[in-house]
């Protein structure tokens, strides 16, 4: 079945970097865009970042400049490079892929920016 797990998330100052991965399996992993979504505390799930299977990418304009999403299809693998972090950044990242008219998720890794 369709699986999504996310890894790299931990606790950074502000202005500091991570990166975030995602493993997909189950799927033509190369076929599909792949996405980030983040859900901050008290907040909805918002959208994140996007990359398309020919290498389009798109971002929220809260991220642009600072992150970078990258995808390796040769190791089913999407990546999430986020720099000079802000306290706003704090959140659950989430793995998204659609694909069947279903949306599927990881279970999300923590990110958290504070002095």
């Amino acid at each position: 079945q369709v699986q999504l797990v996310e890894s790299g998330g931990g606790f950074v100052q502000p202005g500091g970097s991570l990166r975030l991965s995602c493993l997909g399996s189950g799927f033509t992993f190369s076929t599909y865009a792949m996405n980030w979504y983040r859900r901050p505390p008290g907040k909805e799930r918002e959208f994140v970042a996007s990359i398309r299977s020919g290498g389009d990418t798109n971002y929220v304009d809260a991220v642009k400049g600072r992150f970078t999403i990258s995808r390796d299809d040769g190791k089913y693998k999407m990546y999430l490079r986020m720099n000079n972090l802000k306290p706003e950044d704090t959140a659950v990242y989430y793995c998204n892929v659609r694909l069947d008219w279903t949306d599927y998720w990881g279970e999300g890794t923590a990110v958290t920016v504070s002095s």
